[in-house]
């Protein structure tokens, strides 16, 4: 990936960040924490690398993509409307009684949407079955699933864990959102899950550590995870929760918590500040 390249799929993930926070002060709701430390990886996911078509959410060769960490919808709903899966206005409904944009996407709802999710742990297994499918249909799709650090405490993702690598499932990229905060601290006072990679190894995954806020890296870890064959892989992408509003920077109490207009003012302020720079 070339330099101009990289600074556009930046300039997508801020843009991302400015979509996702004004849904949030419209609907007066919305986890943006865990939202804002995923906006380079899903605009490296949706606008160079997956192989999706938009217009025809349900091709049967697409590319598949789980967001197990259900609720970070500030993130997956505006990557979605600026792929072109949904009008961009719509946005602006976002958990109305009446909006087909839920706080956890549906996907009987939502186009592009390839799983409903919001209890944790749960999406990772429906991954690995999509990932399955795809080897017993002989299809050459690559089934993506993005989870939260807090999230795999859950016993129910190790058990995932075990059957991927078991099967060789090397059509499946799973990758972690490793922010180090959840909802009610920081993973290490928690529930510390120790040394990830090692666990990772042990289960027989193709392990690669990475920024999770570079483009550069992140395309060419999936690139690696695309070459690997034999088993899974796992990207254990190391990125700051509520990243790109200084005040939201590493706390967990910015996990659902809606700023005030004060706070709207600052975090805009800061994220089209950054936007100018990414452009110059």
């Amino acid at each position: 990936m070339n330099a101009q390249r990289a600074r556009e799929l930046g300039g997508i993930a801020q843009n991302l960040r400015i979509t996702g926070l004004k849904m949030v002060q419209s609907a007066h709701s919305g986890h943006i924490g865990g939202a804002f430390s995923l906006s380079e990886i899903m605009s490296v996911l949706y606008f160079e690398k997956m192989n999706i078509r938009p217009e025809d959410p349900q091709w049967e060769d697409r590319d598949r993509f789980v967001l197990s960490k259900g609720h970070a919808t500030v993130a997956l709903y505006p990557t979605l409307a600026t792929r072109g899966f949904f009008p961009i206005e719509d946005l602006s409904t976002f958990r109305n009684i009446d909006s087909y944009l839920s706080g956890h996407a549906e996907m009987k709802h939502v186009p592009g949407v390839d799983m409903s999710t919001g209890s944790l742990g749960q999406g990772l297994s429906t991954a690995v079955g999509m990932a399955l499918a795809a080897k017993q249909l002989g299809k050459k799709y690559t089934t993506y699933a993005i989870l939260g650090d807090g999230e795999i405490a859950e016993g129910q993702i190790w058990e995932a864990f075990m059957f991927a690598a078991a099967h060789k499932l090397d059509n499946l990229i799973v990758i972690l959102d490793s922010n180090k905060v959840q909802l009610d601290g920081t993973i290490e006072e928690i529930l510390n899950t120790g040394d990830i990679t090692k666990k990772f190894l042990s289960f027989g995954f193709h392990v690669i550590s990475i920024d999770g806020h570079d483009v550069q890296q992140i395309a060419a870890a999936i690139d690696g995870g695309n070459a690997t064959e034999g088993k899974p892989t796992i990207i254990i992408a190391n990125t700051v929760k509520g990243k790109g509003i200084s005040f939201m920077e590493g706390k967990s109490k910015w996990h659902g918590k809606t700023p005030n207009d004060e706070e709207f003012k600052i975090a805009f302020e800061e994220l089209y500040n950054k936007n100018l720079k990414l452009e110059g």
